[in-house]
């Protein structure tokens, strides 16, 4: 009696279990077959369904030309074709808005030894009086061709540190359609009037790619200061954001993903702690593409990882190298 009593109650934990586990499975199921609320209805940044990824010039292209000058943006755009242009912003002494990579211009205008100069530290004036094209070097020769340049040919070439409106303006009047990604680097009160003048110069100067600029940021307080206060422009997925998506998918509750922003802007990979995850799988992609967030992969500059991501169905690919992802491009238009 004993052990048919036993037998029973095994029995019943197994139903139980099994009933819970079913529950657990058919939740699982539910949550992934709901579908979530699109972050926008029209997202310029997301490509049009079978079309290839797009064009992102990094910082312009700094293969072919000196990184985030006129020279850079003027190639990638009429002379490869490129669809965005990505680039950093940093704030001036006197509150000027200029383009660059690094909080210096050193790497890319003064000689070796020189004592740093400070965006955050110089006027736009002072900033314009040195040449963005000295330290690059043609990677075709090895030679520095603009480290002589004069003056004049600084100026008629787009050498000089470039503000923020002065690319916008470039091609405000040709290329309606174009696309940019901009990161404000700057944190703090700065950075808080990084994003007001952005908005505010998109709003009152360039209305039409008010929906064509997506603003990205590493600081959390600026984030918080874009959603708040800037809610009519795109925001890139911040660090964090990035990582609540990316882990909402790995779960497969996507469903609880809090993903409010445009464009999820991640390298093809990250290692954690010495674990490495693979962010080109294809549910990230595709889950991603039913909120109606554009992918976007960083810094690719290598063919075959760019033709892997094309065959992924990736939004965009951003390249140092522009000239090279056209032709890998070009490959699949044949």
């Amino acid at each position: 009696m004993e052990k048919e009593q036993t037998v029973k109650k095994k029995r019943k934990g197994l139903k139980v279990f099994l009933i819970i586990l079913a529950a657990l499975a058919a939740f699982l199921v539910t949550i992934n077959v709901i579908p979530p609320k699109k972050v926008m209805e029209n997202n310029p940044f997301v490509k049009a369904e079978g079309a290839l990824p797009m064009i992102a010039a990094h910082r312009g292209g700094g293969v072919s030309n000196p990184e985030n000058t006129l020279l850079a943006f003027r190639t990638a755009v009429n002379e490869y074709g490129i669809d965005i242009c990505e680039t950093d912003l940093w704030m001036t002494s006197d509150g000027r808005l200029v383009y660059s990579h690094d909080p210096s211009i050193n790497r890319m205008a003064c000689p070796e030894g020189t004592p740093d100069v400070v965006i955050a530290e110089h006027t736009l004036a002072e900033l314009r009086t040195y040449n963005m094209g000295r330290n690059f070097i043609d990677p075709r020769t090895g030679a520095y061709p603009y480290r002589d340049a004069s003056e004049e040919e600084q100026l008629a070439l787009g050498l000089k540190i470039l503000e923020f409106d002065e690319l916008l303006a470039e091609f405000y009047g040709t290329r309606r359609d174009l696309l940019f990604i901009v990161e404000i680097k700057d944190g703090g009160e700065t950075g808080r009037r990084a994003a007001e003048i952005i908005d505010r110069t998109l709003t009152e100067r360039f209305p039409d790619y008010k929906s064509n600029l997506v603003v990205g940021t590493f600081h959390p307080e600026i984030e918080e200061d874009l959603a708040a206060n800037h809610p009519s422009l795109l925001r890139g997925a911040s660090t964090s954001g990035a990582a609540g998506f990316v882990l909402t998918q790995m779960l497969r509750v996507n469903l609880f993903s809090g993903a409010d922003f445009s464009c999820l802007q991640i390298p093809m990979s990250y290692t954690i702690k010495g674990v490495r995850l693979d962010l080109t799988r294809q549910t990230y992609i595709d889950r991603a593409h039913r909120r109606n967030i554009a992918v976007q992969f960083w810094t690719i500059n290598d063919a075959d990882e760019m033709r892997f991501l094309i065959e992924r169905d990736a939004d965009a690919i951003m390249t140092d190298d522009p000239l090279l992802l056209k032709q890998v491009l070009d490959e699949y238009r044949k």
